[in-house]
């Protein structure tokens, strides 16, 4: 199991497939919350509709922690769909 107490604000959050999910903004009970600035930005179809507010992510996704990036169980597509907003 992963120690998600590693994760600090401005790791990278990416999927499965390398693709660009967000950037950590801060780990909030079971979620990571990621910044308003790029949640779920690089996300294929997913633009315009996220801008402007958080999103969260469980921290049930986290399949690794590598340097400064944590990367995610599933593909970026996959996790948009567990994506909560926050605000």
């Amino acid at each position: 199991m992963t120690d998600t107490s590693q994760i600090r604000e401005h790791m990278e959050v990416i999927g499965a497939d390398g693709v660009h999910v967000g950037t950590v903004d801060r780990v909030e009970g079971d979620h990571i919350k990621l910044t308003k600035k790029d949640s779920s930005a690089q996300i294929e179809g997913a633009e315009g509709q996220h801008e402007g507010h958080h999103h969260t992510i469980p921290l049930g996704l986290v399949a690794d922690i590598e340097g400064d990036q944590v990367r995610l169980s599933a593909t970026g597509a996959n996790a948009q769909n567990f994506e909560e907003e926050a605000d």
